[in-house]
């Protein structure tokens, strides 16, 4: 039971939405423009210039999987081409490679980062692998400038699964101006930002991008917006190739407008509840979620994930139960893919396999943190946590 029951439960995330937003989201509902139309252009175009590289496109899209599925399917990647990424990751990141009929191979995760371990990627790669695909786990940049090393080595692509890390930087880059083929980002209801359900597709390569156009509305080849705007008859239009329904509307991109506009004092406000956190643990046996590797780097502060160190008084499960039972919310991030019956069975996979990312999981717990958490709130986590672990 909680210790104090006029306190209400508090959820594990929640977005946070201004007045900005929904007077946006309102205008969208007056124009008569609901799906993607000239606030998703806005979008993308406001997306370019907060990431500040005219080099780039973005391409808006219904969620981050769709995002990776139309950037996989745009560098070629088929039956009999293996796609290389972590094991320590939500299953969308693993799923779209076998969408397209190309088979997937999972690798361990670096014990300090959490994040995927470039040396197991070397020793994956086979004449079948095509791409890697790095997943910036928790909102922590991973090893690029080694992935890129190894994929310029054996000629693969490299698609960066970026659902966690925006505003991330890399060696003072945010990431999605790296010199990677393509990243995809993530607007899910409890991202850094969010538009409810959205991504957003990156790339500098400009036969990437207008394939992945194409794809994202049914494989037609001219702009629904175009088209029906035009001020000339313009209805003729041609089927290219079997598309997808993977486009953005202008409802959820009314969202992502101002919320654009209020990532970086989110971060900030983000990174205060992380430092939070990090000062009133550091006498538990607690490991702390690792830090930027590079001084000055951002963390997005997606998540923030402890392990409980191997000398705490209880197990993972325990301490669960305890958080709960004083009315805090937490998850944990992830299940790895190893453990799932359809990656276990196809790939005969055994945990003994990934060493650092099946003991990880096996102590891990995602704590709240979102903007909308007071500085109350973040004190009811600490004080939840300490008496958990007997330090209350």
């Amino acid at each position: 039971m909680s210790t104090d029951q006029s306190l209400p439960f508090l959820p594990f995330a929640l977005p946070e939405i201004g007045e900005e937003e929904i007077a946006e989201v309102a205008d969208a509902l007056r124009s008569g423009w609901v799906t993607t139309g000239p606030k998703t252009r806005r979008f993308e175009q406001d997306f370019v210039a907060f990431l500040g590289d005219d080099s780039l496109q973005a391409i808006a899209v219904n969620s981050a999987t769709a995002g990776l599925h139309l950037a996989l399917e745009a560098v070629g990647i088929g039956p009999g081409d293996e796609v290389i990424t972590t094991t320590h990751t939500f299953t969308a990141t693993a799923e779209v490679v076998r969408y397209l009929g190309a088979d997937v191979k999972l690798v361990d995760i670096d014990p300090a980062t959490l994040n995927i371990d470039p040396v197991a990627i070397e020793a994956a790669i086979t004449p079948a692998t095509k791409a890697i695909m790095p997943v910036h786990y928790a909102g922590l940049a991973v090893d690029m400038d080694a992935i890129h090393a190894i994929a310029q080595k054996h000629n693969l692509k490299v698609i960066e699964d970026a659902a966690h890390s925006l505003p991330t930087t890399y060696k003072g880059q945010l990431v999605g101006t790296l010199k990677s083929d393509a990243v995809v980002f993530s607007f899910y209801a409890n991202k850094t930002m969010t538009t409810g359900e959205g991504g957003m597709l990156i790339t500098r390569d400009k036969d990437l991008a207008a394939r992945a156009k194409v794809m994202r509305l049914h494989g037609i080849n001219r702009d629904a917006f175009d088209r029906f705007t035009a001020k000339v008859p313009s209805w003729y239009y041609e089927i290219v190739a079997p598309g997808f329904k993977y486009n953005l509307t202008d409802i959820a991109a009314a969202l992502g407008l101002h919320q654009l506009k209020r990532l970086p004092g989110f971060q900030v406000r983000r990174e205060q509840i992380a430092q939070r956190y990090d000062e009133a643990f550091a006498d538990l046996p607690i490991i702390r979620p690792p830090r930027p590797v590079h001084a000055g780097d951002t963390h997005s502060w997606h998540l923030y994930v402890t392990r409980l160190a191997d000398d705490a008084p209880i197990d993972r499960d325990a301490f669960i139960d305890s958080l709960f039972a004083d009315g805090i919310g937490v998850s944990v991030h992830y299940i790895p893919l190893h453990l799932h019956p359809y990656w276990k069975e196809r790939y005969d996979l055994r945990p003994e396999q990934f060493p650092h990312s099946q003991k990880a999981y096996e102590r891990m717990v995602t704590l709240p943190l979102y903007t909308r958490m007071t500085d109350a709130d973040v004190e009811r986590v600490i004080t939840a946590v300490r008496k958990a672990l007997g330090r209350a």
